[in-house]
């Protein structure tokens, strides 16, 4: 019954600082996404648990006996732990330096390549001692080794201040240009999300089979409000082109039917 009293103990104490740390990063995590309070949490996690896991054991003479001829022979254990766990050693330790360097924070939208290809892109969702959790936008999530992570370019438009994104628009040769980016400037610079709109010019781009090319840049203080503004703006340009009769060119198909 002792014995049972004193596993229940440390177990408790175990389970009880484990809450503490989670419920001090919860309360921290309300005013920031950083990842390395995320990798900070993990790791104290993980040695608050070694540390009573050996505690309880140095409680009783058997288990004493067993860790103190472990630990006499403990230069071989490491040398074979160590060959063993390689490579978790290394995405911890890559877990790590991503969590010094912070290239990207929860709840950021990054692109991951290496050697080229993109192998995930997506919203960042979690970041233990391990990996790093990535929910891509079909809605799977993506789990990264740390170790592909901090040798990998990792795309993050929210490491810049602002975002900037360009819009075209074609508008055919009969148009009248100039009312045209009249229109298209008023369109940028009343919505909400735009911002910096005296650096932003519309301009003619190109001439294409179609019609001319008109051009501007949306700036926006993040990725998610560049892709709001976006698609706001193209709605509204077809709409008040529509209505001013300006007309945006498509190619169409006519059949003569030959009785």
């Amino acid at each position: 019954m002792h014995y049972l009293l004193k596993i229940a103990l440390f177990v408790g104490v175990g389970l009880g600082l484990n809450q503490l740390v989670n419920l001090c990063y919860r309360l921290v995590s309300k005013k920031t996404n950083a990842i390395h309070l995320r990798f900070l949490k993990s790791a104290i996690n993980v040695f608050v648990d070694v540390v009573i896991i050996y505690s309880l054991v140095q409680q009783f003479d058997i288990t004493k006996d067993i860790s103190k001829a472990l630990l006499q022979s403990g230069t071989l254990i490491v040398a074979i732990a160590t060959f063993a766990a390689q490579q978790a050693l290394a995405n911890v330790i890559s877990g790590i330096s991503v969590s010094a360097s912070k290239p990207y924070n929860v709840n950021e939208k990054i692109r991951v390549l290496q050697g080229g290809t993109v192998i995930a892109e997506g919203m960042v969702s979690d970041v233990t001692i391990r990996h790093t959790v990535i929910r891509q936008f079909n809605g799977e999530c993506c789990i990264v080794p740390n170790s592909i992570m901090d040798s990998a370019v990792i795309i993050n438009t929210n490491y810049t201040e602002n975002v900037g994104n360009f819009i075209e628009v074609v508008v055919s040769y009969d148009a009248d240009i100039e009312k045209a980016i009249y229109i298209m400037k008023e369109i940028c610079t009343d919505h909400a999300l735009t911002i910096d709109n005296d650096k932003s010019s519309v301009t003619v781009s190109s001439f294409v089979a179609d019609g001319v090319t008109l051009k501007t840049t949306i700036w926006t203080r993040n990725l998610n409000d560049s892709f709001k503004a976006c698609s706001d703006i193209r709605a509204s340009l077809v709409k008040e082109f529509k209505k001013n009769g300006i007309e945006i060119p498509y190619q169409t198909v006519t059949i003569h039917n030959q009785a």
